[in-house]
């Protein structure tokens, strides 16, 4: 996609290239909305070449390592920004949402079903932080993604003019 105006992009391939992009510069900025969900999870290895059948009958296995967390690491720089985290959830989606805020130390985290929403023009999200919860839009309705962006950022407004 082209780059929009007033935008500086930074191309990356990898996790761990994302990761030495944004954290030497995140302090720089007074927010970090952390959208970009990279993988959990890399092959610990990989191979040279094509991994064959040849006549086996099982698939191969492949060991796995985490990838850093991009987010956590910003948000324990010694100056964070105010960072927001995203929690795509299938099921539990408050639990899981509060658990990631609290495991990661940031104050906001937006969550949504993930799967049930995927590829779908509307949405609703739950805004999380340490003290309460609620519903975007309030009545908890899946609205058009273009609406529900500008309520989140008049959200993200509203909780920095008090920080």
């Amino acid at each position: 996609l082209p780059t929009p105006r007033g935008v500086k992009r930074v191309n990356v391939m990898t996790a761990q290239q994302m990761y030495d992009a944004v954290v030497p510069s995140a302090s720089a900025h007074e927010v970090f909305i952390a959208t970009a969900a990279v993988a959990d999870w890399r092959p610990a290895s990989l191979s040279e070449h094509k991994i064959k059948k040849e006549g086996k009958k099982l698939a191969p296995t492949f060991e796995l390592t985490e990838n850093p967390d991009i987010l956590a690491a910003v948000a324990a720089l010694p100056k964070p920004p105010y960072c927001v985290g995203f929690a795509a959830e299938s099921e539990n989606l408050l639990e899981h949402a509060r658990a990631k805020l609290i495991r990661k130390r940031i104050p906001l985290i937006i969550g949504n079903l993930g799967p049930a929403t995927f590829g779908r023009d509307d949405n609703a999200l739950l805004v999380v932080d340490e003290q309460a919860h609620h519903a975007l839009p309030a009545d908890g309705q899946p609205t058009d993604k273009l609406t529900l962006a500008r309520e989140l950022m008049q959200e993200l407004a509203r909780r920095l003019q008090s920080v």
